[in-house]
């Protein structure tokens, strides 16, 4: 990506002649196109270009710079296959080392969002055929009975949901509204459910995305383009929650007029998660009244650490048949597709998109 809302195009870099110790080549296997490369492409970062995308990927150790282990402290070969998370944090600024808040790192360097490919090694991004990744990434060597698809459908979407959801603890039975039904919802939906959450109310379209909802364990699925008045889908809500509203609602829907509506959704002293708003769609007139009169709490949740991740992984290997994230990937597209990946994926058409670049 040369230039913001312009046609992705295809070039070639050289691979890397030597790696550094701890230093990871990758031969890129699956990766995924997440809503927020479509809100990259849209300009709704400041990040640099030009810029390799994709930062949800799996692929195959090809080669390692003397010796590697990944972050569970398993020693990595060539031909092991792995995933790795999206970012590094320097380890150094106030929020690695005093506040414990790595995610905020000052200096944090995102693989397929923020770093750059113009200068050597070039290949840090998903959207490609290798992906050169640098010593200190937390890298998980994948189990056998763990499908790269299971991976690529839950995305960075699940792990987002574990951090989430690590803030702002659910509690047994306690009635959850989830604003949207795309992969972040449905990943906060799957850890809802197992939590035992109920009811799980799930606000969203389109219909095919509603009925994997329901799959995954949502009680109501509102669809918003047959229930277009919010005060409508209000009622629903209230109708399933005793009148009250719901304890917890988690807004995973990346459109800023969500988070207006979702106030009204929880009960008085309820909860309330901003989780969507990765990147930066713009600003919503709030009512700060709603705030103090219902006494709620606000919550927001930014990226993932490594520990989510493991979380996230075992969480996936335990529950393939609960919640079979694998069957998410409907679409795949080769690299000189990725212009009409980021368009379907941006229109709502695909469950999960993945670009394949070796076919």
């Amino acid at each position: 990506m040369s230039a913001f809302n312009r046609p992705v195009t295809v070039q070639e870099f050289p691979l890397p002649e030597r790696l550094g110790p701890g230093e990871v080549l990758v031969k890129v296997e699956m990766a995924g196109v997440c809503g927020t490369d479509v809100h990259l492409h849209k300009g709704q970062l400041p990040v640099p270009l030009p810029l390799i995308m994709g930062h949800e990927t799996v692929g195959v150790v090809a080669d390692i710079g003397g010796e590697a282990s990944d972050w569970l402290g398993q020693a990595l070969q060539k031909g092991d296959r792995v995933s790795w998370t999206v970012g590094i944090p320097c380890g150094e600024c106030r929020y690695c080392r005093v506040h414990r808040l790595p995610s905020r790192c000052a200096n944090r360097r995102a693989y397929g969002v923020n770093t750059p490919c113009d200068k050597r090694p070039h290949l840090l991004g998903g959207y490609a055929e290798y992906h050169h990744l640098r010593a200190g990434t937390a890298i998980f060597k994948l189990a056998d009975d763990l499908p790269t698809e299971a991976l690529i459908g839950a995305g960075c979407a699940l792990v987002t949901c574990v951090h989430a959801y690590e803030k702002m603890p659910l509690q047994w039975a306690e009635s959850v509204v989830i604003q949207g039904s795309g992969p972040v919802g449905l990943a906060a939906l799957a850890i809802a459910s197992d939590a035992g959450a109920r009811p799980i109310v799930v606000i969203g379209g389109p219909t095919d995305r509603l009925a994997r909802c329901s799959r995954f364990g949502a009680d109501v699925v509102v669809d918003i383009d047959e229930v277009k008045d919010p005060d409508k889908r209000r009622g629903i809500v209230l109708e399933h929650t005793n009148g009250l509203g719901a304890d917890v609602v988690v807004e995973c829907v990346g459109h800023p007029a969500a988070v207006s509506e979702g106030w009204h959704l929880a009960r008085d002293g309820g909860r309330y998660m901003v989780l969507g708003q990765y990147c930066d769609a713009g600003p919503i007139p709030l009512n700060p009244h709603i705030i103090t009169k219902k006494e709620l709490a606000l919550y927001g949740s930014y990226g993932s650490e490594p520990h989510h991740w493991a979380k996230a992984l075992e969480f996936l290997r335990a529950r393939r048949q609960r919640f079979p994230f694998h069957e998410l990937v409907t679409h795949r597209f080769r690299l000189d597709q990725v212009n009409e990946a980021l368009d379907a994926v941006a229109g709502w058409r695909t469950g999960k998109a993945a670009i394949c670049p070796h076919g």
